[in-house]
């Protein structure tokens, strides 16, 4: 059943290539260059490096630092010594950062050097008196670790044992430690194995820049380097930077958030990039309108195909195959596929039935490779994660031929007069029109209906429209208690340490002083 039987824990994989193909590149970032013989070999330093600093199994360490080959052998020596990694959202501010840490309670960490000062904020704020190494691009992790055996250690571990920490975004609240054992990487990988539409080929190469803190980031790279896929590694994504890598490395795999694919086929350099070495691009990490979705059709001359999952999910649950992103099927583009080998999805309503296909209900998801639920959270968990099942929170539908549809958050759907009006679908309706680079739509108070459905828009360069052309065209396509009531025009969003639109953020103004009765 197994790809690999010889992968049961999570560093196995390093192990299982290393043993097979040593000389086989597993991390290109900037000048370093890893194999597979040197990151089995470098990883274990970290893993007895960590042993020595008093690290027991099942404790935790972070990293705060962005990407670089070091998160990799740091990831890898973590899960070598029997702890459980954190990565650190880098973006958010000492406070956000020392709730977390508080929570987490780590007993080490990695920092980079650039976020020092930072974690000193963030060490003092929650109490935590672990040790730290500092790391940067001229003293990497080697020469903290350097001084030990390239032998992997040899801790009790079970394949239940939580290996990763991931916090949610926080987007509805305080961020909750997701956590994710080995069998739940193992599982992942077994579904991908068995999806035709994933095609791994010898030389393929994976360009790397989504953010390290995030499970898109986690779930592909790791799938990558089981599939012995070599990560081209950038610090972070930069339009520019990340065109000019696709020119200089020429990737066949590309791993993009809708806000991303955005940013890159805006950008000035994208109309003279050879996008010719693309094989597959693969989206995720929130909805994406049919307007972006169409103009990246047209740039960039290779597969699309979309997956669907959550933090607590491990890795995608649905994908929309390349075969089924037909420009003349609008409808279709509009889904986020059908479930995985081994992942059942369910339409259910409050009271947990399920729903004819075509209507609206919360997505429920059965997955051998789901959560093992939240870190200190017993309630939560429970509230969650029920008889195998995990409530998605996504308000989404089935349609006749078995494709689902995410419709919207819960926590964002607007009631409005009684009415039930999802935000994705009125900002995908706003998305077509030719003027709007980006669109959230919120719900703002109202006193005669509670709510009222409010569009704040940022417009593409140089292109000018009205607030009643923007109704108008909205009036042609929705009911007219979907059409927003007004349109507030806007520079930029501001994002979530994922990279998400943070409607929590738009909504603040508005609601000020007041309670939502949909938070």
């Amino acid at each position: 059943m197994w790809v690999y039987p010889e992968i049961r824990f999570l560093a196995d994989l390093v192990s299982y290539h290393a043993s097979r193909t040593p000389g086989k590149l597993a991390l290109l970032y900037g000048e370093q260059r890893y194999d597979y013989a040197a990151l089995e070999a470098e990883s274990a330093r970290v893993a007895n490096a960590l042993l020595a600093e008093g690290v027991e199994p099942g404790a935790r360490i972070v990293f705060f630092g962005k990407n670089s080959a070091d998160f990799f052998l740091a990831l890898f020596g973590a899960a070598r010594a029997g702890a459980c990694f954190i990565p650190l959202n880098w973006r958010l501010a000492a406070a956000e950062l020392a709730q977390v840490a508080a929570d987490a309670a780590p007993v080490f960490a990695i920092i980079e050097r650039e976020f020092e000062p930072v974690w000193r904020e963030v060490r003092a704020a929650a109490g935590i008196v672990a040790g730290y190494c500092v790391i940067d691009d001229a003293r990497r992790l080697c020469a903290w670790s350097g001084g030990h055996e390239p032998v992997p250690p040899k801790p009790r571990l079970r394949e239940d044992d939580a290996v990763i920490q991931l916090y949610t975004s926080g987007t509805t609240g305080a961020p909750k430690g997701v956590l994710h054992t080995h069998a739940s990487f193992n599982h992942s990988r077994l579904s991908e194995h068995l999806e035709r539409a994933f095609d791994w080929r010898e030389g393929d190469v994976f360009l790397y820049a989504l953010p390290n803190f995030h499970l898109l980031g986690i779930a592909l790279s790791l799938q990558c380097l089981y599939n012995g896929v070599a990560l081209c590694i950038q610090k972070q994504f930069h339009p520019q930077e990340f065109l000019a890598g696709i020119a200089r490395s020429r990737p066949t795999l590309l791993v993009l958030t809708p806000t991303m694919i955005q940013l890159l086929i805006d950008h000035p350099d994208a109309g003279v990039t050879d996008f010719s070495s693309l094989k597959l691009l693969m989206y995720a990490g929130s909805p994406i309108s049919l307007g972006l979705l169409k103009r990246a059709l047209g740039i960039m001359p290779c597969q699309f195909m979309q997956f669907y999952g959550q933090t607590e999910t491990s890795g995608p649950v649905s994908l929309l195959r390349p075969d089924e992103h037909d420009l003349e099927v609008e409808q279709t583009l509009k889904s986020c596929g059908r479930p995985l080998p081994l992942i059942r999805m369910r339409v259910v309503d409050e009271r947990g039935h399920d729903v004819a296909d075509g209507t609206p209900g919360e997505l429920l998801i059965c997955a051998p490779s789901a959560s093992a639920g939240y870190w200190n959270r017993p309630e939560e968990t429970a509230q969650k994660f029920k008889d195998g099942w995990y409530a998605s929170g996504d308000v989404a539908y089935r349609d006749a031929g078995g494709l689902f549809y995410i419709y919207d958050r819960l926590k964002d759907m607007i009631v409005s007069g009684g009415e039930n009006i999802y935000c994705a679908e009125v900002e995908n309706v706003l998305s077509l029109h030719p003027a709007v680079a980006a669109v959230a739509v919120i719900g703002v108070p109202d006193p005669r209906w509670g709510e009222a459905v409010k569009a704040v828009v940022v417009l593409r360069e140089r292109m000018a429209v009205s607030h009643e052309e923007l109704l108008n065209f909205c009036r042609q396509q929705l009911a007219g208690y979907k059409v927003p009531k007004s349109v507030d025009f806007v520079r930029e969003f501001p994002l979530t340490g994922t990279g998400k639109i943070s409607k929590k953020d738009i909504r603040a103004p508005y609601w000020a002083g007041m309670q939502r009765s949909v938070a």
